[in-house]
């Protein structure tokens, strides 16, 4: 091929997005604004982003949804320090993403330059490759491998740094572009004997965990084949709903911490764990999980995802090959010394208890004037069409999405929620993320009203945008699973206090939003269809719901210090305080 000479490194960066398929980038550009030049008749669109830390989150969210490597673009010293969180979350989600920087010049390093750190000590431990482009014909290598990098083995985050000193400089591509590696999936049989697939085979009790590893990889439904053929009961943890059709009926609720109370039969009579795409992190083994000494059969892509806190068995692997060879291996029917026809019955038993508890405890709610979390999630569930995608936050009124059957993920629907760090505000902005890849499917943000106030700038961001999210915010003033901590542990004190009406009687929101608060029980299913309506149309609409600390989800509030998270800030998100008339408000000029 001809050389192909670019004005500018950010011009080659353009032509690389183009290539790859890029159709959005997210950020904050440093003040050279060579990205934005460079992008100016591009077909790449540029959310032009108010915080770096968002940026990043937006990212993560399109990612999650779409499989695809996001890109995210800012500036340098404290711009990829704020960013830092944002890695934090992509890094534990385990995304594609391409983060581009700007960097101080080579010759002004170590000089005390304006905004210089060491930006690759601080972005190194949480991403999968970190480099610095100091010779304008290393910036084509370093972004093809950037690209093949993100999204090759387990996807991660990568970094690429350009510095002031390399912008005004012509870079020129000798070859073409790289394209992505074929990546073979097929599993060679080693026999039908091998130490995994006999663990299978001898299980007569067994139950499948489903993780986020396995993404975009059930598109055949193999999963649920497996669990038929298997008879298993099938569980997820948080970041894997989504993966495997809830409504199925071998389908038992999330694992762990939100394991609901009728399922503890199948996890204390289970003889077999298979857990697939999942690095069974603490929320996913706290509670509802299977007793000690049963083995564990984890198979996964990545070694480092493999946990040794638990006996068994590790399989490297991908899920979906891996699912696809046992269901060949195993046949079409069980045998008889493989087959507990028990097994099936009393998954089912204990499904249909969790299902009568959650209509006996929404029967209960009917029958007050208090408006209850489960009570707006039952009506998002019958008034939201069945492709929805839920974006969920971590605290505390907002969790009763986490758990089965309260909330329940659709063969059509879509799940996004934040990583095992549950990181502050990142479902209320990746929710952005998450509608720009999902087109036309309506997206719903699940979330508290601390949440909503962290990133409320990017919230002005999507609205200007014409992006349209509809935000169900629960509102107490404040953090509610602090509060419900400081509660917990008899602080007496008025010294001290996460909740308070300072934050004013509504929630400020961009003039361009719809916005309402349901002040009255049954203005509810009208209010959350107007919602739904206004996003269908492109536009942000914010749905404030007024709670009490009180509505939390059964045992939720009981945690202490047996769940290390717990007396922390790692799931604060807060919800709101109950009033009466029914008003809607109106777009008003705060911001």
């Amino acid at each position: 091929m001809a050389e192909t000479t670019y004005p500018s490194p950010w011009h080659a960066v353009v032509d690389a997005l183009v290539h790859h398929g890029v159709d959005t980038v997210f950020g904050l550009p440093g003040d050279d604004l060579g990205a934005l030049h460079a992008l100016e008749d591009a077909p790449v669109r540029m959310l032009l982003c108010r915080d770096q830390r968002s940026a990043l989150f937006l990212a993560t969210g399109h990612a999650l949804q779409s499989g695809r490597t996001a890109v995210c673009v800012v500036g340098k010293g404290p711009a990829v320090a704020n960013a830092v969180t944002g890695l934090l979350e992509a890094h534990t989600s385990g995304v594609p993403l391409v983060v581009l920087a700007g960097g101080t010049a080579t010759k002004r390093r170590d000089s005390g330059a304006f905004q210089e750190v060491d930006q690759l000590a601080l972005v190194r431990p949480l991403v999968k490759w970190a480099a610095r482009i100091d010779h304008p014909d290393r910036l084509v290598p370093a972004l093809d491998k950037a690209f093949l990098l993100a999204a090759s083995g387990a996807p991660g985050p990568v970094y690429v740094e350009l510095p002031d000193d390399l912008l005004d400089l012509e870079i020129v591509r000798t070859r073409p572009w790289a394209d992505a590696p074929e990546v073979a999936t097929a599993v060679t049989a080693d026999g039908v004997d091998s130490r995994a697939l006999a663990l299978v085979r001898a299980a007569r009790r067994p139950v499948l965990l489903v993780g986020g590893g396995m993404r975009g990889r059930n598109g055949e439904r193999r999963i649920e084949a497996l669990a038929d053929r298997l008879g298993a009961a099938v569980f997820a943890t948080a970041s894997g709903r989504g993966v495997v059709d809830e409504t199925h009926p071998h389908f038992a609720g999330l694992a762990g911490l939100y394991s609901p109370a009728e399922l503890a039969p199948v996890w204390s009579e289970a003889d077999l764990l298979i857990t697939l795409g999942s690095r069974l992190e603490e929320t996913a083994t706290f509670n509802g999980f299977v007793g000690p000494g049963v083995p564990v059969l984890q198979v996964n892509l990545d070694p480092a995802g493999l946990s040794t806190e638990f006996p068994g068995l590790g399989l490297l692997g991908e899920g979906a090959a891996v699912v696809a060879h046992w269901l060949r291996e195993l046949g079409p029917h069980p045998t008889e010394a493989e087959a507990d026809a028990t097994w099936p019955d009393t998954v089912t038993e204990c499904r249909a208890a969790a299902h009568a508890a959650v209509a006996a405890r929404l029967a209960e709610m009917a029958a007050g004037d208090t408006l209850h979390v489960a009570e707006v999630l039952a009506a998002l569930d019958r008034l939201a069409p069945a492709d929805r995608i839920l974006v969920q936050e971590n605290g505390l009124q907002d969790m009763w999405s986490y758990f089965f059957p309260h909330w329940t993920v659709g063969a059509e629907a879509g799940s996004v929620v934040p990583s095992e760090q549950t990181t502050l505000g990142f479902g209320t902005a990746a929710a952005g993320g998450v509608k720009l890849a999902a087109g036309d499917r309506p997206v719903i943000a699940f979330v508290g009203d601390g949440a909503f106030a962290m990133v409320a700038n990017d919230i002005a961001t999507l609205a200007r945008e014409g992006v349209g999210v509809t935000y169900v915010v629960l509102r107490n003033s404040g953090y509610g699973w602090l509060q419900c901590q400081l509660d917990q542990h008899g602080a007496e004190s008025t010294r001290f206090a996460f909740l308070g009406e300072e934050m004013g009687s509504t929630l400020p929101v961009h003039p361009a939003a719809w916005h309402a608060v349901v002040r009255d029980k049954s203005a509810l299913a009208d209010l959350l269809g107007e919602a739904l309506l206004n996003s269908s149309k492109g536009r942000v609409a914010v749905l404030e719901i007024p709670v009490t600390i009180a509505d939390a989800p059964p045992g939720i509030t009981e945690l202490d210090g047996d769940f290390p998270g717990a007396a922390t800030d790692s799931a604060p998100n807060p919800a709101s305080k109950n009033v009466s008339k029914n008003e809607e408000e109106r777009p008003t000029d705060e911001q």
